[in-house]
């Protein structure tokens, strides 16, 4: 009997020992309301020995177990920055770059650029396709042209697609989804650096009397770009 009792007491503060263990364990583990607002209560607190693997892929202490969904993760480590916020990851002008990118959306600008880029790169590179966004961002940012993408895209007949008499219809929705996917990387600040603040592009197969009096860029597949002379010397 004394030994049976001498057992009992073994397990007992065994038992006291490993819950107390567990629960400091867990200590550090709550949730704060102001830093992980999108974690609800519902969510379970992954345990340190998830967190710590995940924090070697995240650059977080602590996450959930709602942090690996791919929404979640998407959020983290997407190199598409949040309005206002500056694209830190350099950026790479392949296919196989942006189909690593979540699907991006956005309000008027972000439509207007995407479809620009898509009616007047579409079938250019990566880098052609860029291109003739920063045109659109560098008018939008000069003071010769309308202060932002929508009304630079509308203005007059500056980009021939706006008046080729063709209904604007997105018949390749691959295309498309690349297009808004640079249309949000450039609009978010990624580097601007391929056409040297170029604001005008015509393709290769017209000469247009205008490409005169500016001066060339570069020149990015099927497009030669232009900056006007005067901003040239500006800058």
């Amino acid at each position: 009997m004394q030994l049976i009792q001498l057992w009992a007491r073994g397990l007992a503060v065994i038992l006291a020992v490993g819950g107390a263990l567990s629960g400091a364990a867990y200590a550090d583990t709550t949730l704060n309301p102001q830093t992980d607002a999108a974690v609800t209560a519902s969510e379970t607190v992954a345990p340190p020995s998830v967190d710590g693997r995940l924090s070697l892929l995240l650059g977080q202490e602590r996450t959930s177990f709602a942090a690996v969904t791919p929404s979640r993760i998407e959020k983290i480590t997407t190199p598409i920055a949040k309005p206002g916020e500056p694209v830190v990851q350099q950026v790479q002008y392949s296919d196989a770059w942006l189909d690593t990118l979540p699907l991006a959306t956005g309000g008027e600008d972000w439509s207007c650029l995407a479809k620009t880029i898509y009616f007047e790169a579409r079938g250019e590179s990566v880098k052609g396709e860029f291109a003739v966004a920063e045109v659109v961002v560098n008018r939008a940012d000069s003071p010769d042209f309308p202060h932002d993408v929508c009304a630079v895209v509308n203005q007059g007949c500056q980009f021939s697609y706006k008046c080729d008499g063709r209904a604007d219809v997105i018949r390749d929705p691959l295309a498309y989804e690349r297009a808004g996917k640079i249309a949000r990387l450039i609009l978010d600040g990624a580097p601007r650096d391929l056409t040297d603040g170029a604001t005008y592009f015509h393709t290769v197969w017209v000469h247009p009397g205008w490409s005169h009096r500016f001066e060339e860029t570069t020149k990015i597949g099927a497009h030669i770009f232009y900056k006007d002379p005067v901003q040239l010397a500006a800058n």
